[in-house]
């Protein structure tokens, strides 16, 4: 059982009235409510992803019908909405903070809707989400140079340990996007474990730096969402997701060789 594939949801901002930037990301706390009730009716056993990692890794053995609930970016409302259901169900979850978007000492202002202040997250810490690194600045990480893409990790980590008292053991990519060296300088840098997007399936083989997740959004409707949490026609709904990534990868492999052209002529 191990090694069978299991659905980690990927949620952003759980908001009544977000705003434009964040809308398509987010669900408003009744279909929040509502797509847990059916987490729990399915009888479904939602796992953090420490957990899920540290049992991979060591070849435990997965509860029966496992699911993982991850929050990206660190949006107020996964506090003030989602942090009420997790309790009434007894869900754990994990979230991603980007610390620089954090409100509080370290926030850069860059945080695209209102966000969580550190009391907050620690609130949140105490009841049993984990807490893990989504960079400081929430860059395209494939992007940085070697120095800046270290920075980054590093100092997500630091502000963390720094806030919490406990060191971050898992992180999320923003948008998603990886390569080999970001995978390898998170792990040399203490994550143990890393999430992708990918929209499919997590499966043993994916890694512990490549695990995929599938996108939970405000147009996910009730029978979408029992498919995603069934690992039901996951490729049909996220057809044009693939079609999308795949046509940006392209843009931004040919904005990395221009960058590497430009360095090599300095």
């Amino acid at each position: 059982m191990s090694g069978q594939p299991v659905p980690i949801l990927m949620y952003h901002a759980v908001a009544t009235a977000p705003n434009k930037a964040t809308r398509t990301l987010s669900v408003s706390p009744e279909a929040f409510a509502e797509q847990l009730a059916v987490v729990a009716d399915r009888g479904l056993t939602p796992l953090s992803t420490a957990d899920l990692a540290a049992r991979w890794r060591l070849g435990r053995p997965l509860p029966e019908r496992p699911v993982l609930i991850t929050f990206d970016d660190g949006y107020e409302g996964v506090h003030r909405h989602a942090l009420p259901v997790l309790a009434k169900h007894g869900f754990p979850a994990t979230l991603f903070v980007s610390t620089g978007w954090i409100r509080g000492a370290y926030d850069t202002g860059g945080g695209p809707d209102t966000m969580l202040d550190w009391d907050q997250v620690r609130e949140l810490a105490a009841a049993g989400v984990e807490i893990g690194g989504h960079s400081h600045t929430h860059p395209q990480l494939d992007q940085l140079d070697d120095g800046t893409l270290r920075h980054e990790l590093i100092h997500c980590k630091e502000i963390v340990s720094d806030e919490l008292g406990t060191v971050p053991a898992s992180f999320a990519y923003p948008y998603g996007y990886s390569s080999r060296r970001v995978r390898q300088t998170v792990r040399e840098t203490g994550y143990g474990q890393a999430l992708a997007v990918g929209n499919g399936l997590a499966r043993r083989r994916q890694g512990p730096y490549a695990l995929h997740r599938v996108t939970v959004r405000r147009s996910t409707g009730v029978e979408e969402f029992e498919r995603l949490v069934e690992g039901r026609a996951i490729a049909r709904n996220f057809a044009g997701d693939r079609a999308l990534t795949k046509g940006y990868a392209l843009v931004r492999r040919a904005r990395q060789v221009r960058r590497k052209a430009i360095r090599s002529r300095v």
